[in-house]
């Protein structure tokens, strides 16, 4: 078959170039959505590995609560207490003072029907808004692109701080954008082999499948270029943890401040598959956690962002009501799930704890539907359609 120089020599160089294409570009499609500076953001943080809700929401009026984890309870003195029955974990002060200010709605009981303890598989449900039984290659925010985007061109109106984009944010013509350091991606698309085929005229070439990656590429590459000149309009004012999590948050809480044309954010922390010495290590996680939101709170209302900003904290199940022998929890099902924001119609706790005297199979019993609040959350603040998203019509919740 006889193909042209041209052809050639540009099938040969893409073929080598794809080998370095870096993670944040594979999967990827373009895309891009008018946004200005009233616009509606979503944060979606993801507590990954299974964060323990009763340990966290704790019901330390329930002598149950003691009874079932006697190594591990919380002692009452030491809970942030928020109401006569429940409290915070102790190091969540910041969360205490969100929840007093009308900034935080506490969601008790959030699952599924038939739930799975596997952490991948409860992943792949929380992330594509599955039924239990079903399986998506596409997720709820990739799905929420796919329906916001109309001949669109770039890739940055929803972005993930990773280096590689979780199953949420792809959809079937649409992707987020992967990047956590926009700077050193910048740098990585210029002057670079990648970076030169970027700047390819792609809308001349002959064939299809060529004229595709180098789309992808020039799509890449300018936005990062994007995000990375937005990063350096504006400079957060407040301290942020020097932590990974708390630098991912300030990384979000500058672009958000900048009026950047990103609609949602994804980023994750990670730990909180405790099996073994709870205590210590849920602690530390739940103060990085607390100290993170509450830094990204106190910078987006001196940015004057925060009104328009909504947190959604979800961990992809709960753990065992009762503690095991080696001073940690085993993979639950049902848990709490939070939403912190400026305008929040109802704040507070949303709903009670499911009892400890009733269990389902050693856990708590679900009242919610994780997509009651997905549904919720696409319907009255991103002005979606959920019920075409979310592939089913759910009741919508008043928050």
């Amino acid at each position: 078959m006889y193909i042209n120089r041209r052809k050639f020599i540009a099938q040969s160089v893409l073929a080598s170039a794809a080998t370095f294409i870096p993670g944040f570009l594979k999967g990827f499609s373009g895309f891009n959505l008018s946004s200005s500076s009233e616009e509606k953001v979503l944060i979606v943080i993801q507590l990954s590995g299974g964060n323990d809700g009763l340990n966290t929401v704790i019901p330390y009026s329930d002598d149950l609560y003691y009874n079932l984890r006697p190594g591990i309870a919380l002692p009452e003195k030491d809970i942030i207490k928020i109401s006569n029955s429940y409290g915070f974990h102790p190091v969540m002060k910041d969360m205490e003072l969100l929840f007093k200010e009308g900034e935080m709605c506490i969601l008790n009981n959030v699952g599924y029907p038939n739930p799975d303890r596997s952490h991948f598989r409860a992943m792949d449900i929380w992330q594509t808004g599955s039924e239990s039984n079903e399986y998506l290659n596409t997720g709820w925010i990739g799905r929420y692109l796919d329906a916001k985007c109309d001949g669109c061109a770039l890739p940055h109106t929803a972005v993930e701080v990773d280096d590689s984009l979780s199953l949420a944010l792809k959809g079937n013509t649409v992707n987020g954008f992967a990047v956590s350091h926009p700077e050193k991606m910048n740098k990585a698309l210029s002057g670079t082999l990648i970076g030169q085929l970027a700047d390819v005229d792609h809308q001349h070439l002959e064939q299809e499948q060529v004229s595709y990656l180098y789309k992808v590429l020039s799509e890449a590459k300018q936005s990062v270029n994007y995000l990375y000149n937005k990063s350096k309009i504006y400079k957060a004012k407040t301290t942020f943890p020097d932590t990974a999590f708390g630098k991912d948050l300030r990384l979000i809480a500058e672009l958000i401040s900048s009026d950047a044309e990103t609609k949602v954010y994804y980023v994750t922390l990670s730990g909180f598959d405790t099996h073994n010495n709870q205590k210590n290590q849920q602690e530390r996680l739940l103060k990085m956690y607390s100290d993170g939101v509450g830094a990204l709170a106190k910078e987006l209302k001196v940015s004057g962002r925060w009104k328009d900003t909504l947190v959604m904290t979800f961990s992809e199940f709960g753990r065992r009501v009762e503690q095991n022998a080696s001073g940690g929890t085993d993979h639950g099902k049902a848990n709490c799930v939070f939403l912190n924001g400026g305008a929040l119609n109802n704040a507070g706790m949303y709903n009670e704890i499911s009892s400890l005297s009733k269990l389902d199979q050693g856990d708590l019993e679900y009242t919610i539907d994780f997509r009651n609040i997905y549904a919720t959350l696409l319907q009255k603040w991103l002005k979606a359609d959920a019920p075409t998203i979310l592939n089913k019509r759910f009741d919508l919740l008043k928050i």
